[in-house]
């Protein structure tokens, strides 16, 4: 049974029907997303109190830092100077 214009015409019809309302719900969904606002934070969100920072000075003075030594001074690197025949091969791609 071969299938008629008509046939053909009626579902290009609910075909374009559907699009349009696929396209209605996509811009529904866009309107109503974009459109809802969210509510402003609080004020107590915006300005969080500063935390007070206190040092206690005492520690410095207590016994087990006076019980430390210092490090040992460190030199300054020296640059130490090999012999030549030390170094390695003149062509270290060549295989043995």
């Amino acid at each position: 049974m071969a299938i008629t214009f008509l046939q053909k015409k009626k579902i290009q019809r609910y075909l374009i029907l559907v699009f349009i309302v696929v396209l209605l719900i996509i811009a529904l969904i866009l309107w109503l997303g974009f459109r809802k606002k969210e509510a402003p934070p609080s004020p107590e969100e915006v300005f969080k109190p500063k935390r007070e920072v206190k040092i206690n000075f005492e520690i410095l003075e207590s016994s087990f830092l006076k019980e430390l030594e210092p490090f040992e001074e460190i030199k300054p690197f020296e640059e130490t100077k090999l012999p030549e025949e030390e170094i390695g091969r003149e062509n270290p791609f060549l295989p043995y």
